[in-house]
């Protein structure tokens, strides 16, 4: 396994989670910060949202071209 083949994989499961985590904004969760403050979720969610971008165009860099897989 290459460095590039291991980021790959490290974006690829960052990627999951970020899914679940938006999975989860979907359902209704609601998160706090550790002093009790309530994190505004509309927020974290476009942060995620805007995360999957980010790991979107990372994975498809890394990615060998179609057909040299």
């Amino acid at each position: 396994m290459t460095g590039t083949d291991s980021e790959l994989e490290r974006l690829i499961d960052r990627r999951v989670t970020v899914i679940h985590r938006l999975d989860l904004i979907a359902k209704g969760a609601q998160i706090t910060y550790d002093d009790g403050t309530p994190v505004d979720m509309a927020s974290e969610q476009a942060r995620l949202e805007s995360e999957i971008t980010r790991l979107d165009r990372k994975i498809l860099a890394l990615q060998p071209p179609a057909g040299q897989a």
